[in-house]
């Protein structure tokens, strides 16, 4: 397999190069890859929800299940990476989505059935679960403390600009077609062409996961010295390797194989602190109610009067403010640290989802009607809200204002910076389980706001809005007395 000594021989010259961690970004690069699947497989349907209803009939029930499929298998996925890569290692599980990946692409193309469709949204979910887990663990075992948050940062870089890329192709498709239900090449609609399109970086990401080494760490804990040295080296240089591979050594020092009660503390018997600390995060980054945005906006902004190809080109606008922001983590968040830039983050989306409550609140009529197309398509996001107030509000100009504020407060904050967290805040020994349990459990809090949106939207758009506001009022306090800084430190101390 790759995380054999072939695999690194093969891209030895990457670390030649005379910049000084050059080579490092170039792997972390290919590893976060799997951030743009995810982030990819995640939106592509957004563009081909309206077609998709119209091909297979689908009632709001159906159409609501086919997208909450990517997120059931999301949340398997994750469960089962961590376990999966301390057994066959950080490449081998790479390798894995990309085949998930690429079988989703194909089977969602040619479906006949509805069901089977929903089928192949399952197996792409457990291959975006998957990637949720083993990229953020992989760059943070292989990267530099000093640069391990901006690398870490690619991960969220990479998924916005996933969903960033689903959305554009999504509507060049449906565009040249047409629309997204018309016929295109070889007689396929649009909408599977949307699908299919997945295959090119899937096949991209497989291929290059064959060029990057095994996580030196995970080489360790198997008793591969020797391959870990001459990753080790390539990595950070000949200078006190020996002595790095012993701490890392001891960090991971066991009897046992891998498992879940690797999330016991040593010292309690009882689920370490730490963990809690993850998943939390996890539920936090969900519940101040940004994600679903990217599958359902398109129908929205449709429902509120916009045209097909309008609703794609203000979703593709949206995914391109979600990459700018990013950058503003990715260029801080080794100078500030991770808990200043949260806190930050929990201040803007307080005062930035309070004011759209507000601004729904004082829109009855405008809420009304979008609630009634939220029951219909059995979701919602802030988006189409905010287009119905934009049409019926008094108070336009604040609501756009508070809008992109609120994402502009996320993406430079919660967005990157929880999955760096997680990438590095857990002691080796558990990293690979914590980290599965907190992805798991943020998939299943995305489920939970995608579900329970459209009933809150019956009763009150403002109510829900106040809701995610009291959630980012209180993911402030909780970064506040919970979260550490892990800002410099080595993987090796964070057991501390």
């Amino acid at each position: 397999m790759g995380e054999h000594g072939g695999s690194f021989d093969g891209s030895a010259s990457i670390y030649d190069d005379s910049d000084e961690g050059k080579g490092v970004v170039r792997i972390a690069s290919v590893a976060a890859l799997g951030g743009f699947l995810f982030g990819y497989d995640s939106a592509v349907i957004n563009g081909a929800n309206s077609a998709i209803q119209e091909y297979f009939n689908a009632g709001a029930l159906e159409l609501g299940f086919t997208v909450a499929a990517a997120l059931l298998g999301a949340a398997a996925g994750a469960l089962l990476a961590g376990r999966l890569a301390d057994h066959i290692g950080r490449l081998s599980v790479m390798r894995l989505a990309a085949i998930l990946f690429a079988i989703s692409a194909i089977g969602c193309a040619l479906v006949p059935s509805l069901w089977m469709l929903i089928l192949f949204r399952l197996i792409g979910g457990i291959g975006v679960g998957v990637a949720s887990v083993i990229a953020p663990a992989y760059i943070a075992e292989i990267a530099p403390a000093r640069i391990r948050g901006r690398l870490g940062s690619l991960q969220q870089l990479a998924i916005v600009t996933g969903i960033f890329i689903s959305l554009l192709v999504d509507y060049l498709l449906a565009t040249a077609a047409g629309g997204s239900n018309q016929d295109f090449w070889f007689g396929w609609e649009a909408w599977r062409w949307m699908f299919f399109m997945m295959i090119i970086p899937a096949l991209l990401y497989g291929g290059l996961a064959l060029t990057i080494p095994e996580s030196p760490r995970y080489l360790i804990a198997k008793h591969r010295i020797a391959e870990a040295k001459e990753v080790l080296t390539g990595l950070l240089g000949p200078r006190n390797i020996d002595a790095k591979i012993e701490k890392i050594r001891a960090s991971m020092e066991r009897e046992t194989e891998p498992s879940w009660k690797d999330l016991k503390s040593t010292t309690t018997g009882r689920i370490a602190g730490i963990v809690w600390i993850g998943l939390l995060l996890s539920v936090f980054q969900q519940f101040v109610g940004i994600n679903v945005i990217f599958y359902y906006s398109n129908i929205l902004w449709e429902a509120v009067g916009f045209t097909e190809d309008q609703s794609f080109v203000i979703t593709v606008i949206s995914a391109t403010i979600n990459i700018l922001t990013t950058l503003i983590a990715i260029a801080t968040i080794d100078r500030l640290g991770r808990k200043p830039l949260l806190l930050i983050g929990s201040v803007g989306m307080t005062v930035t989802l309070a004011t759209m409550a507000l601004i729904f609140g004082t829109a009855p009529e405008c809420t009304q009607v979008i609630a009634d197309q939220c029951t219909a398509a059995n979701v919602a996001d802030h988006t189409p809200n905010l287009s119905a107030a934009i049409l019926g509000s008094s108070s336009p100009i604040v609501a756009l204002i508070a809008a992109n504020l609120f994402v502009v407060a996320f993406g430079m904050s919660w967005g990157p910076v929880v999955w760096v967290l997680l990438g590095e805040m857990f002691p080796n020994r558990m990293r690979a389980a914590a980290l599965s349990l907190a992805a798991g459990g943020q998939w299943v809090a995305n489920w939970i706001v995608t579900v329970t949106f459209p009933p809150l939207a019956d009763i009150s758009l403002a109510l829900a809005y106040s809701l995610y506001a009291g959630f980012a009022f209180l993911s402030f306090i909780f970064v506040s007395k919970w979260v550490q800084e892990t800002k410099g430190k080595q993987l090796e101390d964070m057991h501390a």
